[in-house]
């Protein structure tokens, strides 16, 4: 059996600097863009550093200094475009204010989470922003964090011991769902279903809320059965959209949970001969880039994940600077209705279906 390689030796601080026959501090200046040293030695440093592979080592860095210029993003799913799109605006306000963004992506997993997040803590970050996974226990995440690492919670309320003390950012999910579901209302639908989410997220608990108050309102109870649980992607939407149809009436409409679940819903109704936007109405939640240009175009309550990202950002870096009072802040960001095309009017179904 051959024998095990020696692990390679971490290029040092020592190592460049010996190789440059300049003082560690010197490179260190480099490292840290210094202007106080001169052009020519800076790229003498820079062309060794690479040559060597040495590894800034940022946590420690920033462990020297007292600071640090990165804030992590954490998001519970980063292949949803909303998420994209929340992450784009964060790292552009970061960026005017001379930070980097770290980005971690969960899964929907707690475990992963808690790896991620330990993981990003080698990295010293200054605050963190977190739209937490499903279940996240709060006490654990606090006790993983500490008392002192300022920290944004994102649209989903941690509930229980350690919950408390930490700044959120929601977006108005009950309103938003009742405009949705009043819009449907108003193009004459009375079987309206809510497709997509898990019951034990608070972001679903609450739009779900919004929907039941605008049937409320109405003088309507949803039928449970109109009421389907899905994981928040577009696959499983599409693979799950049968189950609108599994009762008898079946609904001739959808609030779905987010613009990846009305989209995933589009192409199951497709899969199964039915037309978005033409004998069946579909209304989705976030606005993403894609919705515009969907086949049809999708009706939505916009959330300008951007924009929200941009929020989100500079609120960490409001409560950095310490221009926050130490009490916990919380904002919930407004929603608007986008209506187009998947969500027609119920005497226009009856007619297009007779015709065809």
């Amino acid at each position: 059996m051959p024998a095990e390689r020696p692990a390679p030796r971490r290029v040092t601080l020592a190592d460049i600097a010996a190789a440059c026959g300049l003082s560690k501090a010197t490179v260190s200046l480099v490292l840290r863009d210094s202007p106080l040293v001169h052009a020519d030695t800076r790229a003498r440093v820079r062309a060794e550093l690479e040559r060597q592979g040495y590894v800034y080592h940022r946590g420690a860095a920033s462990l020297r200094r007292g600071g640090s210029n990165a804030v992590a993003l954490v998001v519970n799913d980063l292949a949803n475009p909303f998420f994209a799109e929340f992450a784009a605006g964060v790292d552009a306000a970061l960026a005017e204010a001379g930070y980097v963004l770290l980005l971690g992506s969960t899964g929907e997993s707690p475990e992963r989470q808690q790896a991620v997040l330990a993981s990003l803590a080698e990295h010293g970050p200054a605050a963190l922003i977190l739209s937490p996974a499903e279940h996240t226990d709060a006490a654990r995440l606090r006790r993983l964090l500490g008392p002192r690492m300022p920290v944004l919670v994102f649209n989903r309320a941690l509930d229980g011991e350690g919950a408390a003390g930490w700044d959120y950012l929601a977006l108005d999910n009950r309103q938003g769902a009742r405009l949705a579901t009043e819009h449907l209302l108003a193009q004459g639908h009375r079987a309206i279903a809510f497709f997509g989410g898990h019951r034990d997220s608070s972001s679903c608990q609450e739009r779900r809320a919004g929907y039941r108050d605008a049937l409320a309102a109405a003088g309507l109870a949803p039928d449970p059965g109109w009421l389907v649980e899905c994981a928040p992607t577009r696959l499983e939407a599409a693979r799950q959209a049968g189950a609108l149809f599994a009762r008898d009436p079946a609904p001739t409409a959808a609030v779905c949970y987010n613009d990846a679940v009305a989209l995933g819903l589009m192409a199951g109704l497709a899969a199964r001969g039915r037309r978005a936007g033409a004998d069946f109405a579909v209304v989705g939640f976030d606005d993403i880039a894609e919705a515009a240009v969907a086949v049809p175009p999708l009706t939505t309550v916009a959330a300008d994940p951007r924009a929200r990202g941009l929020q989100a950002a500079r609120l960490v870096l409001t409560r950095l600077r310490g221009e926050l009072p130490p009490a916990p802040h919380a904002v919930v960001a407004p929603v608007a209705l986008r209506v187009r095309r998947s969500s027609l009017a119920l005497s226009d179904s009856l007619t297009e279906g007779t015709a065809a």
